[in-house]
C-alpha cells in the first residue's frame, strides 16, 4: 500500500509542477508581448512626431495589459491556491464517487 501512496504523491506533484510551469509561462509571454506592444508604440509615435505623452497613455495601449492581466490574476489564483480546503474536501469526494462506481461496476461484471 505504502507504494501506492508514494506513486500518487508522486503523480500529485508532477501535476502541480505542470500547473505551475504553465503559470509561469503564461506570465512570460503576457510580459513580453505587452512589452512589445509599448515599444511599438513608443517607435510609432516617434516615427510619427507624437510627444511621450500623447496618445501613448491611451487606454487603448494598456488594454491588453489590464484585461489580460486579469486573465493571468485569475490563472494565478488557480494555481496558487489549489491546496484550499474546498479543492481538496471536493477531489476526495470525486475520488471515493469514482472509485465506488467502479467497485461496484467490477462486482456485476464477475
Amino acid at each position: 500500500m505504502e507504494e501506492g501512496t508514494e506513486k500518487v504523491r508522486l503523480e500529485n506533484a508532477r501535476l502541480r509542477v505542470s500547473k505551475l510551469k504553465g503559470f509561469y509561462t503564461h506570465l512570460t509571454v503576457y510580459l513580453v508581448i505587452n512589452i512589445a506592444l509599448v515599444l511599438l508604440k513608443l517607435i510609432g509615435n516617434s516615427y510619427y512626431g507624437e510627444t511621450f505623452m500623447g496618445p501613448l497613455w491611451h487606454f487603448s495601449t494598456f488594454a491588453t495589459w489590464v484585461f489580460w492581466g486579469i486573465g493571468l490574476f485569475f490563472h494565478g489564483l488557480k494555481v496558487f491556491s489549489s491546496g484550499s480546503v474546498l479543492v481538496k474536501n471536493w477531489e476526495q469526494r470525486q475520488i471515493k464517487k469514482y472509485m465506488e462506481t467502479d467497485k461496484n461496476e467490477t462486482e456485476k461484471l464477475g
